[in-house]
């Protein structure tokens, strides 16, 4: 007998203004789909079980906790950096200008 723990995944919507929401939740072949989905749309997949676990307790389309909001955050923030994008009213840096920092994730990402 094993104990092993059923793949999990989650997926959160973001428009910007509100607070982010879950908006799919899945275990084994329904987390594999999602990640599927993920991969073909090019949405950066972060990797972190003790996330997922607490963010499925959560209902369709309910916002994420107020307690998570930085981690949250700071993960969105990693996502659109690698996309390139930024938030609306951030400006380009001029030449010379120091980069900002990265945001310091923990966990394995992939």
């Amino acid at each position: 007998m094993t104990d092993k723990q059923p793949r999990q995944a989650i997926a959160l919507s973001y428009d910007g203004v509100n607070a982010p929401s879950l908006s799919a939740k899945g275990d084994d072949e329904l987390a594999e789909t999602i990640l599927a989905i993920a991969r073909e749309h090019e949405v950066p997949i972060y990797e972190n079980a003790d996330l997922v676990r607490l963010l499925a307790k959560l209902e369709l389309g309910d916002e994420i906790p107020e307690a998570l909001y930085r981690t949250i955050a700071e993960i969105i923030a990693f996502a659109w950096y690698l996309k390139g994008k930024c938030p609306p009213g951030f400006h380009e840096r001029s030449a010379g200008e120091p980069a900002p920092p990265l945001p310091q994730l923990s966990g394995p990402a992939r």
